[in-house]
């Protein structure tokens, strides 16, 4: 089974989980999902007061070996144990979650296409993108509402980290991209990218 891999990046808030999750409910059966966040690294052995200062919009933040690997693994027919990501406690949770090869696989997250290895196993590419003010105002909703966070620890991370990350390591990676969209919801690219994937399932 060939599987072809496509890669969803954009700023925090830029809509790219809405585009990736629409997709996916289009296809509930036919693709498999990762998250980019899921393959943050475990921070175990530091306090929590230390794991809230980490600078998780750098690309070191993240364990991308492990995802790599798991890519090839799905590629090769194989079932992984994805990690699951606790944003409560800022560390990996003990949790894993089972994710079967499928031929189209949506790989969703900030910097997907900033690791020249994991960008060369990619076969489409997409950027999605949002005015900056939209990306920081559904950011401290989420983040306030599904992750346990209050206004102002937001606002510093995003002033501290997530802002620079996004000009340095984020936003330099939209040029890299086969496709740039201006919204997660946009509907004549979401139909575009849909029957791609119509056309991929249905290929031999």
């Amino acid at each position: 089974m060939k599987t072809v891999i496509i890669g969803i990046a954009g700023g925090t808030g830029s809509g790219k989980s809405t585009f990736t999750n629409r997709l996916r409910e289009a296809f509930p059966d036919d693709v498999a999902v990762l998250y980019h966040d899921n393959y943050y690294r475990a921070q175990d052995d530091i306090s929590f007061e230390e794991r809230k200062r980490v600078n998780y919009d750098h690309p070191d933040a993240f364990e991308t070996e492990l995802l790599l690997k798991q890519l090839l693994e799905l590629k090769e027919g194989r079932s992984i144990e994805c990690p699951v990501y606790d944003y409560t406690l800022h560390t990996r949770s003990a949790q894993v979650t089972v994710v079967e090869p499928r031929k189209v696989i949506l790989l969703e997250g900030i910097l997907v296409l900033a690791d020249e290895n994991l960008r060369n196993l990619l076969d489409i590419k997409i950027y999605v993108e949002a005015d900056a003010d939209e990306r920081i105002l559904r950011r401290v909703i989420r983040d306030v509402k599904e992750r346990g966070r209050d206004i102002e620890g937001v606002a510093e991370q995003y002033l501290t980290t997530v802002k620079p990350m996004h000009y340095l390591y984020v936003e330099p990676t939209r040029a890299l991209a086969d496709i740039v969209i201006n919204s997660g919801k946009n509907r004549v690219a979401f139909e575009l990218v849909k029957n791609q994937i119509r056309e991929i399932l249905e290929s031999d």
